[in-house]
């Protein structure tokens, strides 16, 4: 299938480079496109330069490990070092994490822009000023309910599971056209449903002529005093190791490298903070899961990715919701061996995988290690701990109403659940917190925005304060955890801060 025009891959490059443009945006997933795509409808001249390759959707498949090793960096095996140490994952593809997330689109809650607005003096972020971003990104990403007929046998279980205690349950809101529920989306949608950047806004941005290079690792921003003027770096060749080189100059740069490597990447360039505070308070929303094992045939893989979330506890910070993990996947993320493994995966298409995600109360920091590379650390606290073992029970609870016989948990050392009765074991003796097996797909707060310069990273727009022609746009800027899936959120503020860059448009161009 023929390459998009204005789409670059390494196997474009045959020697050094130089280029130039009125706004240089360096990631292209739910920050990076969406700014570039808005900024190049409003006239300027935009490259956006993204470190993974261009991956179309005619490449996508079932090949669960090979897909890993393709659209996740560093094949989806990173550490918050702390205790415990939390695996996390982020997509390195055209579309970063847009192509391999589930899809979840929510709008910020409401009491999350409010505390932005009354504790960080965000402008502009309440929930009726920001109503019309989010309604312009819900209709480029298509979020709506899914089809009837979509959704799978886990994911109802999961429902019945809520109706039988009585708890609030509602169906997903996914950035999905038509989707035909093939459970691929952590992997890459197969069939182009999932409304990822990959096929919305990087297609509307290179439309308005924008120009996109994957394959492009950026290593450091240039500067001018405290002006940023554009950005340095290697093409990345397919054994990984740095090509051609490659320097762009622009009137404007946008890092949304996301809450990991937008920090590392103004720390590597010798950009700081009047805060003093790049790269600090970090948080990522820990979730754990755990495997329930139903004498019904689940099938978990036939249908939809995360057809509910279970809202009864949100207010405490806790979500639920059902996740098919493929075999290949699941097997390595279990703590069993031998015979015991081979009984999980027997019981393979019996079993509800549940997950359940935690607005977390404390926060970590990344750091840039010798070299360049960063690294996070977060250390879950003794409250978060117990949290987790509360909303743990919670959800055991939920999936012995729905039948499960059994419920591996998520607690080094603590036996399997055989029903409702049990569930009362995990308050019968302390959880050994290094013990629990923490991951998450969530990054937030490294470049706070807000309205001092004094406490947060950027102003209230994105713009990093104490320097000129420097903005950020991704989950860096989130003042506070947001207890929902944070792909929304980031696009509406990337639409509303691109606003604020066409503004000066006119000074752009003429600069």
């Amino acid at each position: 299938m023929p390459r998009p025009e204005n789409l670059f891959t390494r196997d474009d490059w045959t020697a050094d480079r130089a280029l130039t443009c009125d706004v240089l945006v360096i990631g292209s997933g739910a920050g990076g496109a969406v700014v570039a795509a808005e900024l190049a409808e409003g006239g300027l001249e935009v490259i956006v330069l993204e470190e993974g390759g261009y991956h179309p959707t005619e490449e996508f498949t079932t090949h669960a490990t090979a897909m890993v090793r393709k659209l996740y960096r560093d094949g989806g095996a990173t550490l918050a070092i702390g205790s415990p140490p939390i695996a996390f994952q982020e997509g390195r593809a055209v579309g970063g994490s847009t192509v391999i997330n589930g899809g979840m689109s929510w709008r910020t809650p409401e009491r999350i822009l409010d505390r932005w607005w009354r504790e960080d003096g965000v402008d502009g972020v309440r929930a009726k000023e920001m109503g019309r971003y989010f309604e312009r990104v819900e209709k480029y990403i298509s979020a709506k309910h899914q089809d009837p007929g979509t959704t799978s046998r886990d994911n109802e279980l999961l429902r019945e599971g809520a109706e039988k205690m009585s708890w609030k349950v509602i169906p997903n809101i996914r950035n999905q056209l038509h989707c035909a529920g093939t459970n691929n989306c952590a992997f890459g949608c197969p069939t182009g449903a999932k409304r990822s950047t990959l096929v919305t806004y990087i297609p509307r941005a290179l439309a308005f002529g924008a120009r996109l290079y994957a394959d492009c690792r950026v290593e450091r921003l240039l500067r001018e005093g405290t002006r940023s003027v554009g950005a340095e770096g290697r093409v990345i060749q397919p054994n990984g190791k740095p090509g051609h080189r490659f320097t762009v100059r622009a009137k404007l740069v946008v890092s949304s490298a996301g809450a990991i490597h937008t920090p590392a990447l103004l720390g590597r360039s010798g950009v700081k903070s009047p805060s003093g505070r790049i790269g600090q308070n970090l948080s990522l929303h820990p979730n754990v899961k755990v495997l329930a094992v139903f004498d019904e045939n689940v099938e978990g893989w036939k249908g939809v990715h995360q057809a509910y979330q279970v809202r009864e506890f949100q207010e405490e910070g806790y979500l639920f919701a059902a996740v098919n993990i493929p075999p290949s996947i699941l097997s390595m993320a279990t703590p069993f061996y031998g015979r015991e493994l081979d009984e999980i995966m027997r019981d393979y298409n019996r079993t509800v995988i549940a997950g359940m995600l935690l607005e977390d109360s404390v926060t970590g920091r990344v750091r840039v290690l010798p070299g360049g590379r960063p690294q996070a650390f977060y250390d879950l606290s003794d409250f978060d701990a117990h949290r987790l073992v509360r909303g743990t029970s919670l959800l055991c609870e939920l999936l012995f109403s729905a039948g499960a016989r059994r419920i591996v948990l998520p607690f080094e050392g603590m036996a399997d659940l055989r029903g409702p009765d049990d569930v009362r074991k995990l308050f019968e003796r302390p959880v050994h917190k290094p013990g629990i097996e923490v991951m998450t797909v969530h990054m937030m707060g490294t470049c706070a925005m807000g309205g001092d310069p004094k406490r947060h990273v950027c102003d209230s727009y994105g713009k990093v304060y104490g320097h000129e022609g420097l903005y950020i746009s991704d989950a860096s800027l989130f003042p506070s955890p947001i207890g929902v899936n944070p792909m929304e959120t980031i696009m509406a503020l990337a639409t509303r801060n691109a606003e604020r860059i066409l503004d000066q448009g006119a000074a752009l161009k003429a600069a």
